[in-house]
């Protein structure tokens, strides 16, 4: 059986740059995040402030899992290599790990209100589609 590969259209291109700019976004916040200075934190209105505070050393990591995890993934979807999408499912295990934080679990947080809960769905959603995406991708073999 021989196996080739196909030439991906240009919208493989669009939404794999599209996942690595999303992506980046992450990083930057998940930077923003861990690197926050107290006095940065002090300045934030009193209701962000306990969004920040106190959140649990594992929120964290799954945080740092999913932007760093999909980060790779779409650098490896732009490379056009089949493990793009285990770093996707990583990055949403880590997604779902961290929003379960935010919506189920973080009592503080009960602020989120109708569009509150958009951003975190978007998330989720991205996610699932960036799994689904390099799969695709790999079954019309433009993968290796």
């Amino acid at each position: 059986m021989t196996s080739y590969l196909r030439k991906p259209s240009s919208l493989f291109y669009i939404i794999s740059s599209m996942a690595l700019v999303w992506n980046l976004m992450g990083v930057f916040n998940f930077l923003g995040q861990a690197l926050m200075s107290d006095e940065v934190l002090a300045s934030l209105p009193k209701d962000q402030q306990l969004i920040y505070q106190d959140v649990p050393v594992w929120v964290t990591a799954a945080f740092a899992i999913a932007v760093f995890s999909g980060t790779l993934g779409a650098v490896f979807l732009l490379l056009k290599k089949k493990i793009a999408s285990t770093f996707f499912i990583l990055s949403f295990i880590g997604i779902v790990t961290q929003m379960s934080y935010g919506l189920l679990l973080d009592e503080k947080t009960d602020n989120y209100g109708p569009l509150g809960l958009l951003m975190p769905l978007m998330i989720i959603a991205v996610g699932a589609y960036l799994i689904w995406y390099s799969k695709k991708a790999n079954k019309n073999r433009w993968l290796s």
